[in-house]
């Protein structure tokens, strides 16, 4: 491959970086993420152009001999990486503890990556980088499911009885820990109405936690039961 590109060197550069990009972008189409198919597809394809355009300004780089001005080419890419930081930045969201598009933010870092090994013309180094970024966004999702994670939910109730147990001694041996976080007065409830952060450890493929409403079901009213959700 020659140094500077002809247009079938660029139009597959291009091409394989849409494709790539369209590839990868569906993991993330499918899960529902704002940062999607297009967006993926595009920012590889920023990179990719950037790269492309790099590399046919090689020629004109360097310093002329009554100049005291130097081109450095390589901004380009530099200042692609530099702009994905602000979209990736975009995708993370924070609500208490839980942080989620954490991944997304990766993909699209990643995706930059590819693009940049794609527009440089190193096809077997974009398609490696296509093949295990897919490997590990779909094979090691299963991995994932399977292992322990920390879960949250917000329980709001009130008590049957005035000398009520700790919630904790009710729901710590079924796994449970309760953290009190809040508490309201109603003027259709003689008893105040509590709320708790309940956290628990379970893999994704696990049962949902109806044995926790049952047991808290048995001295409380259980006014709201809300699940924390965390995507990636």
């Amino acid at each position: 491959m020659s140094l500077i590109p002809v247009w079938q060197d660029i139009a597959a550069r291009l091409l394989l970086t849409v494709l790539a990009g369209s590839l990868i972008g569906l993991d993330r189409e499918a899960r529902g993420q704002a940062a999607g198919l297009r967006t993926t597809i595009l920012v590889g394809l920023a990179a990719a152009i950037a790269m492309t355009q790099a590399t046919i300004l090689l020629e004109v780089g360097g310093k002329a001999p009554n100049s005291f001005v130097r081109m450095d080419v390589l901004r380009f890419p530099l200042g692609v990486l530099t702009g994905v930081g602000f979209i990736g930045g975009g995708a993370i969201l924070r609500r208490g503890s839980l942080v989620s598009g954490v991944t997304t933010a990766a993909t699209l870092w990643m995706m930059t990556m590819i693009g940049l090994a794609f527009g440089g013309g190193q096809y077997a180094l974009g398609a490696a980088g296509t093949a295990l970024t897919l490997i590990i966004l779909l094979v090691l999702k299963w991995v994932d499911l399977v292992i322990p994670r920390e879960h949250h939910a917000v329980l709001a109730l009130t008590w049957k009885a005035a000398d009520h147990d700790d919630l904790d001694a009710i729901i710590g041996p079924s796994g449970y820990r309760a953290r009190l976080v809040g508490m309201e007065r109603r003027p259709d409830r003689d008893s105040p109405v509590v709320s708790f952060d309940i956290s628990w450890r379970r893999s994704d493929k696990g049962p949902p936690p109806t044995d926790l409403l049952t047991l808290v079901g048995e001295h409380c009213e259980i006014e709201k039961f809300n699940l924390v959700s965390e995507s990636t």
